[in-house]
């Protein structure tokens, strides 16, 4: 096959921290390595580590990869309002330069939320093969998390929605639950394919630093993590409530990150000594903050299957442990987990059966033991190179079509 020119819209990229950006870089350098690759991303604003200045247009390039940069807005994403401004400058101001490319075919993931209507109609007018790879499901995320009321609007964006998905040669998503969804929508199974967010696992063992395990654990005598973004989808109320019954039984809570549930959290925990709250850390404190968990918190509101699948995952199933699904036994994660046995899985409306769970662990630690030797050996199956080689020849057989 000839070289290919891949143009992929997504608004986040690194320097962006975002897992879209992360996941968007893999995917780029992967094809880049048989293709060239341009990356229509906007001004670095989800928690980078690096701000830009102001400009209109800015172009990197590096071998077959190049990235440019439209000069949206860059405020903070913590309000909402802030966050908005940011989507609708980078749309107003990608979609014109998206239109003036001439690409083989046009790859788009979910940020912002309308991204894949929007590259669906820069591919219709170019004339052009469409790969959707949805993150999360919208506008379904955004009606179960309360974020949009249903109605006109929402309806709108269903239809519109749906019409991209149909559109798309080929659609990408996380889980089977996600696939599940997607085809309830009358899109043609053969066309949706699960790539899984693997990441790299190691026969070695990651270096720790005792410190951040000491400071994330908070003298505990079995300590329960959720690291990573607190937003619309979780369990909390079932969370917070199950851990407040265990303080007695010496289990602690840790929440290590932000998000926009963050402060309803803090007030529902505010009666509860057992529950902490610390701030994101860096890559490099990942296998300390996994470490430091004898439970690693997965959650998901019922109404959510197939909507959201927390890449996650395999960062705790690669770091080999024990998994606690807060949620219905629909999710791809509780399936992983019940099909495994590499953790515990809850209802997320019933913290009782969460806080029984935990009591079960705590009775012997052969039980911990286990679920975390069954963690390593399912993260074994997942291969990083693998997945993306499989989305590789995706966007190849899209070309084709």
């Amino acid at each position: 096959m000839r070289p290919l020119h891949v143009l992929l819209l997504n608004e986040y990229f690194p320097p962006d921290t975002a897992a879209t950006a992360k996941h968007a870089a893999l995917v780029a350098n992967a094809l880049a390595e048989r293709h060239r690759v341009t990356v229509l991303a906007g001004r670095p604003s989800y928690d980078p580590t690096e701000r830009h200045g102001m400009y209109w247009l800015n172009r990197e390039q590096q071998g077959n990869l190049g990235v440019e940069r439209v000069g949206s807005t860059a405020f903070s994403r913590v309000r909402m309002k802030g966050r908005l401004a940011n989507y609708l400058s980078y749309l107003a101001l990608s979609v014109p330069h998206a239109l003036s490319m001439q690409p083989d075919v046009v790859l788009s993931m979910t940020d912002p939320p309308m991204e894949g209507i929007v590259a669906a109609a820069v591919a219709r007018f170019l004339g052009r093969p469409f790969v959707y790879n949805v993150r999360d499901l919208y506008p379904d995320m955004a009606l179960a998390g309360g974020i949009l009321p249903p109605g006109i609007w929402s309806d709108a964006w269903e239809e519109s929605h749906r019409k991209a998905l149909l559109q798309a040669a080929r659609v990408v998503v996380l889980g089977e639950d996600m696939r599940e969804r997607i085809v309830e929508k009358g899109v043609n199974p053969g066309r949706v394919a699960v790539i899984r967010d693997a990441v790299p696992f190691s026969n070695i063992p990651p270096a720790i630093d005792p410190s951040v395990v000491d400071e994330i654990r908070g003298g505990f005598r079995f300590v329960m993590v959720h690291a990573g973004n607190v937003g619309f989808y979780g369990a909390w109320a079932t969370l917070v409530k199950a851990t407040c019954m265990l303080e007695a039984d010496g289990v602690g809570l840790v929440f290590v990150g932000e998000g926009a549930k963050k402060r309803e959290i803090q007030e529902l925990a505010r009666n509860c000594a057992n529950i902490r709250f610390l701030p994101f850390r860096p890559a490099s404190e990942i296998p300390s903050v996994m470490a430091a968990g004898d439970l690693q918190v997965v959650t998901i509101k019922r109404g959510l299957e197939g909507v959201v699948v927390p890449s996650k995952v395999y960062d705790i199933l690669a770091h080999c442990r024990p998994i606690a699904a807060v949620a219905s036994e629909q999710t791809e994660i509780a399936r992983l987990v019940r099909q495994h046995e590499c953790g515990i899985v809850a209802d997320p409306d019933d913290p009782n059966q969460l806080a029984e769970s935990v009591r079960h662990m705590l009775q012997t630690m052969e039980v911990r033991e286990r679920m975390s030797k069954q963690s390593r050996e399912l993260a074994r199956t997942y291969d990083r190179l693998k997945e993306l080689q499989k989305f590789v020849e995706l966007v190849e057989e899209a070309a084709g079509k």
